[in-house]
C-alpha cells in the first residue's frame, strides 16, 4: 500500500508521488514556453481532461483517430510533475500542455511568451465534492476523511494546489489577450458554442461538420469510453481502480447530493468572504 503524503513547494501541498522540488523548480524558472503551446490550465477537477480532448479533436478538425489512439498523458502533458515535465521537453511543436499550477508558480518564460492559456474553471462546491470521490482511489491523494472534515480542508486551502480561492483570483488578475477564460457550466449549457470561442481564440477554423464532430466525440459518455482518455491506464501504484472510474458523473450541481445544508451556508459564507471585491460575476453565483 502506497502512503500517501504531501510536500510543500513555496506554500502549495503536492504530492510526494510524481512530483520533486527539483523538477518544479526548473519548470518554474527555467523552462522555456513556446509562442505557439497552447496551454490547458486550471485547479484540479475543474473539467481539465474534458478541454483537453476538446482541443485535440478542434486540432485534428474533429477526427477523433489521435484522442483515441494517444494517451491523455502523452499529448497533453502535466509540465509540473517530473514524468510530464520531461515529455514537454522532448514533444515537438506546436505542443499541447497542462498544469494546475497557480500562477505565481507558473513558468517565468510566460510572461515574454505569447503562448496561448485556456483556464477552465468549475463551481467550487461541485470541485470540492469531484476531489472528494477523487482521492479515495487516486494513491498519490491523502485520504479525504469524512466530507465534513474535507469541506474544512477544502476551505482552508489544505488540499494539493492550495486554495481554490487563490488560484482563481490569481488567474483572473491575468487580463491579456493571449489568456481564454471559460467554465465547466458554460461548456454544459452550450458545448457547440464554447467549441466556437476555442477556435477563434485559437484562430483555428472548422466548418459545421468538423464542428459536429468535436461536439460528438466531446461527449461524456464517448469520453468514458475512451481507454486512451479515461485513466483506465493507469497503473494500480497510482490509481486503484476497484475503488472508483476517474470519469463518474461529468454533470453541473452535483454538490447537492452530497453537501448537508449546513454544509453549504457554511461554504457560502467564506465563499463570499473570499471573493469579495473580485468584480466578476461567474456562472454559479
Amino acid at each position: 500500500m502506497t502512503e500517501r503524503t504531501y510536500f510543500t513547494y513555496k506554500g502549495i501541498p503536492l504530492p510526494t508521488m510524481g512530483y520533486s522540488e527539483e523538477s518544479l523548480s526548473y519548470m518554474e524558472n527555467e523552462f522555456q514556453l513556446l509562442d505557439d503551446d497552447v496551454v490547458t490550465v486550471s485547479y484540479p477537477k475543474s473539467g481539465t481532461n474534458w478541454m483537453l480532448e476538446i482541443l485535440g479533436l478542434i486540432w485534428h478538425d474533429g477526427d477523433p483517430s489521435w484522442v483515441q489512439s494517444v494517451l491523455m498523458s502523452d499529448r497533453s502533458p502535466w509540465i509540473e510533475t517530473a514524468d510530464g515535465l520531461n515529455v514537454a521537453l522532448n514533444y515537438p511543436p506546436p505542443r499541447f500542455l497542462t498544469t494546475h499550477l497557480p500562477f505565481q508558480l507558473f513558468p517565468k518564460s510566460f510572461l515574454h511568451s505569447k503562448c496561448k492559456i485556456i483556464y477552465v474553471m468549475r463551481n467550487p462546491k461541485d470541485v470540492l465534492v469531484s476531489h472528494y470521490h477523487f482521492a479515495k482511489f487516486f494513491q498519490p491523494l491523502e485520504e479525504p476523511g469524512t466530507m465534513e472534515e474535507f469541506v474544512e480542508k477544502f476551505l482552508n486551502g489544505n488540499v494539493i494546489y492550495g486554495s481554490w480561492f487563490d488560484h482563481v483570483k490569481g488567474w483572473m488578475k491575468m487580463n491579456r489577450p493571449n489568456v481564454f477564460f471559460i467554465s465547466y457550466e458554460e461548456l454544459h449549457q452550450d458545448l457547440r458554442g464554447s467549441v466556437k470561442r476555442i477556435c477563434y481564440f485559437l484562430g483555428k477554423e472548422l466548418d459545421s461538420h468538423q464542428l459536429d464532430e468535436v461536439v460528438k466525440y466531446a461527449s461524456f459518455q464517448i469520453m468514458k469510453d475512451n481507454k486512451m482518455s479515461n485513466f483506465s491506464q493507469i497503473p494500480e501504484e497510482y490509481m486503484n481502480h476497484k475503488k472508483g472510474k476517474f470519469m463518474r458523473k461529468g454533470i453541473c450541481g452535483d454538490w447537492k447530493n452530497h453537501l448537508t445544508v449546513a454544509q453549504s451556508e457554511h461554504f457560502d459564507h467564506v465563499y463570499q468572504e473570499k471573493m469579495q471585491g473580485v468584480g466578476v460575476t461567474f456562472p454559479w453565483d
